[in-house]
């Protein structure tokens, strides 16, 4: 009788756990990097908030990633292993994966698709989400234009793409607006990543007398450059002070980990179709790096104060009169330009001396 008690309970123990609710299974989410992580740089900044989503949501997701994704045939096939994997959200995070991108997610409809940089969206699962780097490009051109000596400003750009012209534009604009004097001079590498080209593209600008350099491309390549040649530069994506202690001057970082908290969160409790997002300071999704103390005090004060304007929306960086190289008006006085045509930029803005690519 008591063997026959124990067995009984024993069987209820049993079935009572069996019958308990079982721990969630942690949702993946994957990311999809264009360069090698690193400690600096674009896909360094990403892959940082990757770290901070992680965390804060700990438990509930769990993240992967695929590193130095060529864009083009080879992210279409890592997107749907991804997809194919079993994860929830996948994050790609260069412009070239844009088509990949919605081409998967038409056959995945059911996991949603977030793309880095790019304009296209649909009504489902796949939606797009940039930062307003041209805000931070304004600023460090008005550092830039207060700091050179020769007047001429170097910038060493990636691919002639809206986003990146834009960022060539504010800073002309920045630097233009403290010192009508200032010219900038652009060579472009053609790539996102590839710091032999970056630093001979540098030491070609600064062949040329450009005594500021800066750069739309993801290896602290240009502000090494900058370091060795004893003259001066800002840094981009994120703050590369470590590897350029005297030359960098501030820089533009990118801020992504509330972004993809918030995104995540809200993607994962079905709280509707994932949102297009553009964001800029005022979201603190970017910011300026740390001003050097060779940046007079003046001057930062100057630039604290356009920030703390920007952030209150009472500045633009594309008020107008907005003119083009050729002497077009492009944006009246009295109008701020809207983001279509930012998105849309095709065009250098008075004050850059290179010739605009033809396509």
């Amino acid at each position: 009788m008591k063997n026959s008690l124990k067995l009984l309970a024993s069987l209820a123990v049993t079935l009572g756990l069996g019958l308990m609710p079982q721990a969630r299974a942690a949702d993946t989410i994957g990311f999809v990097y264009v360069s090698p992580v690193g400690d600096a740089g674009w896909t360094a900044q990403h892959d940082m908030a990757r770290k901070e989503m992680e965390k804060a949501m700990a438990g509930k997701v769990t993240t992967k990633f695929v590193e130095n994704v060529p864009e083009g045939p080879d992210s279409e096939r890592v997107i749907r292993e991804f997809a194919q994997n079993g994860a929830k959200v996948i994050f790609t995070t260069s412009f070239g994966f844009m088509n990949p991108t919605e081409k998967i997610a038409k056959l995945y409809p059911n996991i949603v698709f977030m793309h880095a940089t790019g304009y296209k969206s649909n009504d489902s699962n796949f939606g797009n989400y940039n930062a307003r780097f041209y805000e931070g490009r304004y600023l460090n051109g008005v550092i830039a234009g207060k700091m050179t000596k020769s007047n001429i400003l170097g910038y060493v750009a990636a691919f002639p793409i809206p986003e990146v012209i834009m960022g060539i534009n504010a800073f002309t604009r920045g630097a233009k607006s403290v010192n009508p004097k200032a010219e900038v001079r652009v060579i472009w590498v053609n790539s996102w990543f590839d710091p032999g080209k970056e630093k001979q593209a540098a030491e070609t600008l600064i062949s040329q007398n450009a005594d500021v350099l800066t750069h739309h491309t993801d290896s602290t390549a240009v502000v090494q450059a900058a370091e060795a040649k004893k003259i001066y530069a800002f840094s981009y994506h994120s703050d590369m002070s470590k590897y350029a202690p005297h030359a960098q001057l501030s820089g533009t970082v990118h801020e992504w980990g509330k972004y993809y908290t918030n995104a995540v969160n809200q993607i994962l409790a079905g709280r509707g179709k994932p949102a297009n997002v553009w964001g800029g300071m005022k979201e603190g999704m970017i910011r300026i790096a740390p001003m050097s103390s060779a940046v007079p005090k003046d001057v930062q004060t100057m630039v604290t104060g356009l920030a703390d304007k920007i952030k209150a929306g009472t500045f633009h960086p594309f008020t107008g009169p907005v003119v083009d190289q050729d002497g077009k008006t492009r944006i009246p006085a009295g109008t701020t330009i809207s983001d279509g045509d930012l998105n849309s930029m095709n065009y250098y803005v008075e004050g850059v001396a290179s010739k605009y690519p033809s396509n």
